[in-house]
């Protein structure tokens, strides 16, 4: 079985990024912050360890995926996709309008239409 398939996946993925956090934070001079971070971190991962009773919690841990978890799957990125793009927009609109270059938001907006792009090629010549 998969890692991203196991209980711990999501828990151990968690305390991974309340490290990376935790480290960035110390780098920019503040590890209290990081030490925030962490522990913010840390006890999501144990309640997704420690919620294993719901399906909810299994659904999206990974061990409790079947086709209809993919098919949410799915359709909350794609959402997800889409509130992000729509914000994106509009930030950088917002920035244009008090002339400002808005070039953080250009970037990911670019980088978003060029992901997508690419996403539609692979999967549509994949075999």
């Amino acid at each position: 079985m998969a890692l991203t398939k196991t209980r711990w996946w999501l828990p151990l993925f968690s305390l991974a990024l309340g490290m990376l956090c935790l480290a960035a934070f110390w780098i920019g001079d503040d590890p209290r912050s990081g030490l925030y971070a962490l522990a913010l971190m840390a006890a999501v991962g144990m309640l997704f360890l420690a919620g294993g009773r719901f399906d909810l919690v299994r659904g999206l841990r990974g061990d409790g995926r079947d086709e209809y978890w993919e098919r949410l799957d799915v359709h909350a990125s794609y959402l997800a996709g889409l509130v992000t793009i729509g914000l994106i927009i509009g930030m950088c609109l917002w920035e244009w309008a008090h002339a400002r270059s808005g070039m953080p938001y250009v970037q990911l907006g670019a980088i978003s239409g060029v992901a997508y792009i690419v996403a539609v090629g692979v999967l549509r010549w994949r075999p």
